[in-house]
């Protein structure tokens, strides 16, 4: 009797994975695509997954522009698509500058997901498909710890959170890098390599090549899955924190001439990390300021330590006790 062949492991994780996030969505989906191994293989997978799902899938491959030949290694990662049966096109960005204190990554992470949002909203696609790995998500974490970033942003990349009103999916978060280039290995896929994977000037690639395999060496395997559970579990806790200030903030603060106010003792009785939370929520949502921890603090003091200091000044607004209210004004 014939035996129809096996069908690999790693190719079969990947479909796995791509099939419960299709399961979640009712209308049309668009793939990031790079060429890479990590968005062929979610590629290859959702053009096998998505017609058994009746979802319709597109892919869109964004060129930067800012390697040589790009617009040759983004035409033909869009036929590859094309010879997968997804209906690809290329959009070319200009990338600007980055700002003082910014760097090219983030950039060029900014213009992708515009276009890509973008795209999705001018096709009517209801969400868009990103192939970020578990070792992404855990080389997030650890450059976040590094960092002394907060819990909300250690909580790194989320399987889905929506953005302009489109569903922002990652359905490869739970698997490794290495089970990607196994999968496209087996399904004999072209796969690029993006020369900026092994330019050492960017953190990221430090922290692949040096750190990671560093940790593993000397803790023993299994340290990315645990950086990725601990995100897990901090987003967990952030979005907890989150639904508690919803609930909390509409009772505590008022509008106040040039801008806010909040009950001192409101907020005192609060205890500190949702006290903390709130002050930079407020901040943020009303100037669009991201408060560090020590100016955070430093609020937090006219609150719970005020012997008649005065007004702290802030990026773009300022904070000060006026009797049993915290206001926080326009600069």
């Amino acid at each position: 009797m014939d035996r129809r062949p096996s069908l690999d492991p790693a190719v079969a994780e990947i479909r796995r994975a791509v099939r419960g996030a299709l399961a979640e969505v009712s209308g049309p989906v668009l793939v990031g695509l790079s060429g890479g191994a990590d968005s062929l293989a979610l590629a290859s997978a959702v053009a096998f997954e998505a017609p058994k799902a009746g979802v319709e899938a597109h892919a869109v491959v964004i060129d930067h522009g800012l390697q040589e030949g790009s617009d040759t290694v983004a035409r033909r990662a869009a036929e590859t698509a094309g010879a997968m049966g997804l209906r690809a096109r290329v959009v070319r960005i200009e990338v600007p500058p980055p700002a003082e204190g910014g760097g090219p990554e983030a950039v060029a992470r900014d213009g992708r997901r515009a276009a890509l949002i973008a795209d999705a909203k001018a096709t009517g696609a209801e969400a868009i498909l990103l192939a970020h790995t578990l070792d992404d998500q855990a080389e997030t974490v650890l450059i976040g710890l590094a960092r002394g970033s907060g819990a909300a942003s250690l909580g790194a990349m989320s399987p889905e959170r929506v953005e302009e009103g489109i569903r922002i999916l990652r359905p490869l978060l739970g698997a490794r890098r290495a089970t990607t280039r196994a999968a496209c290995r087996a399904e004999g896929l072209p796969v690029w390599e993006d020369p900026h994977n092994l330019d050492r000037r960017f953190l990221r690639v430090r922290v692949r090549q040096d750190v990671m395999p560093v940790l593993e060496a000397e803790l023993g395997p299994g340290v990315a899955e645990a950086l990725a559970r601990t995100s897990d579990q901090l987003r967990e806790d952030a979005e907890a924190f989150a639904d508690m200030i919803d609930e909390t903030i509409e009772d505590i603060v008022e509008h106040a001439e040039a801008g806010i106010a909040v009950s001192v003792a409101a907020l005192a009785a609060n205890p500190p990390a949702l006290r903390h939370r709130i002050i930079r929520h407020v901040v943020a949502s009303e100037f669009g300021v991201s408060l560090t921890r020590a100016q955070t603090l430093e609020v937090a003091r006219l609150v719970t330590d005020w012997r008649g200091q005065g007004p702290i000044d802030l990026p773009g607004c300022r904070a000060q006790r006026a009797g049993t209210r915290l206001v926080i004004s326009a600069a």
